[in-house]
């Protein structure tokens, strides 16, 4: 298998750590340069490489285990972070993409195509932003045109013609936001989409591997199970979008980020998904094979819980899903 991650030849890993790690940078930084001494010299330092290792664990696992929603938000846009593409590599096998919406263009802010899970045959559907400044331009950074979304539906259909499940997994700001985006259709887009995906007689499972942005987003995410990932996020606009609406500035970014619940975790309590999907400490960034077998499993198992229901009630089960959604308090 090739390596979990794409165009590394271009990225170097080891130089991102956000704000709130740079304890964690600092004593990484000491394990390397005692290492790099004890391999150039004659003195073990072993022992106190191996403190220094576990103290970095324990520090790293303390501070993930008290991040705030805005840390989560920065998590969830690391650069590092997997994306569809590498996790398509780590999970599926088998796996042909698929090109075009056969009207207007192929949109690679969008990547689909036919894979298997294991043994199951799937269509798999999601959002790929690109690693390098390169790629991203080119996928103009995961931020769909209509054509992606009409091409999302291509494959959709394709799934329901031919009893396939579909798995998709989110991860955009949101969709396109040009003038040509909106002259092409982008409202209609993602409305025929929202449309069609709450009809589809085909398991679908959903699962927000990032940034789960707006109706970027969800054009993409009606689905009998939505997961989320540990420090993903999913929200109707960006902390940064919510802040410059409600106060006209938009360093008040964490505070909207609070307010706005967007973590995996607020939405689970709130019953807008069905499951949170553990990731490594330190992020998916920092053992994406291990977050991709810990994906694996979960949607493995949201499968095979749906996948042999009757058509008519999957269908049933999944408007009644979405009639059920969220929580409300009565005055």
């Amino acid at each position: 298998m090739r390596p979990v991650f794409t165009g590394l030849e271009e990225y170097d890993l080891a130089q991102e750590y956000l704000e709130f790690e740079k304890p964690i940078a600092e004593l990484e930084k000491k394990i390397e340069e005692l290492t790099l001494f004890t391999s150039n010299g004659n003195i073990d330092l072993e022992e106190e490489i191996l403190k220094l290792h576990k103290k970095s664990d324990q520090l790293r696992a303390e501070i993930y285990s008290r991040l705030t929603p805005w840390q989560k938000v920065q998590i969830s846009r690391h650069p590092n972070r997997p994306y569809t593409l590498d996790y398509i590599e780590a999970m599926l096998t088998d796996f042909v993409e698929m090109h075009g919406d056969r009207g207007f263009a192929d949109d690679p802010a969008i990547v689909c195509g036919m894979a298997k899970l294991d043994t199951m045959p799937v269509v798999i559907i999601g959002h790929q932003k690109g690693r390098t400044l390169k790629e991203r331009m080119f996928r103009n950074f995961g931020q769909p045109n209509p054509e992606g979304y009409r091409k999302a539906l291509r494959l959709m259909e394709f799934a329901e013609k031919f009893k396939k499940p579909i798995i998709t997994l989110i991860d955009t700001q949101g969709a396109a936001p040009g003038i040509g985006a909106e002259e092409r259709g982008q409202g209609e887009s993602i409305a025929r989409n929202l449309y069609v995906m709450s009809s589809l007689k085909v398991p679908i499972v959903t699962v927000v591997i990032g940034e789960g942005g707006s109706g970027g987003a969800l054009a993409l995410g009606v689905a009998d199970r939505v997961l989320m990932l540990e420090h993903s996020t999913y929200s109707v606009i960006s902390p940064e979008g919510c802040a410059a609406i409600l106060w006209n500035n938009g360093s008040k970014a964490s505070e909207a980020a609070e307010l706005l619940k967007i973590t995996a975790q607020d939405l689970f309590q709130m019953k807008v998904i069905d499951e949170v999907v553990e990731e490594p400490i330190g992020g998916a960034h920092r053992d994406p094979r291990r977050a991709a077998e810990l994906l694996k499993e979960a949607v493995l198992r949201n499968m095979a819980e749906i996948r042999n229901l009757p058509p008519d009630e999957i269908v049933k089960m999944r408007y009644e899903k979405f009639r059920r959604l969220g929580t409300f308090d009565q005055i």
